[in-house]
């Protein structure tokens, strides 16, 4: 079961509010805030595709280009060994650092899928 939304690349999340009995959610993994609200599951996701497709339009007439989720680099923080450790297995296969991760992440995908 899914516990997020996806609609054109972008993802958005699903939240109860218990006091009132409805679901809202944000768009996820973008600076800008997108919300969206509804009364049950089906119509959040319609408001959802509304707000990502409301959001690109925007977006366009105001000639700038929208926020896109996880744009391809981030920074890990793992320690000295594990650092030292990564560059070593690196280097002795002739690949990069980030060649390295990106193998590493893919494997670990690949197995949980």
């Amino acid at each position: 079961m899914s516990t997020m939304l996806k609609h054109r690349g972008y993802y958005g999340t699903i939240q109860p509010d218990i006091e009132s009995g409805t679901l809202f959610g944000k768009l996820a993994f973008i600076r800008d805030l997108v919300t969206y609200e509804a009364d049950d599951l089906k119509t959040l996701e319609k408001e959802f595709q509304i707000s990502v497709d409301d959001y690109l339009k925007d977006c366009a007439d105001l000639g700038r280009a929208p926020d896109t989720p996880c744009k391809g680099s981030f920074n890990v923080r793992v320690g000295h060994n594990l650092h030292l450790a990564a560059t070593v297995a690196a280097t002795q296969q002739s690949i990069t650092l980030n060649d390295l991760t990106r193998r590493a992440l893919s494997e670990y995908l690949e197995h949980r899928a």
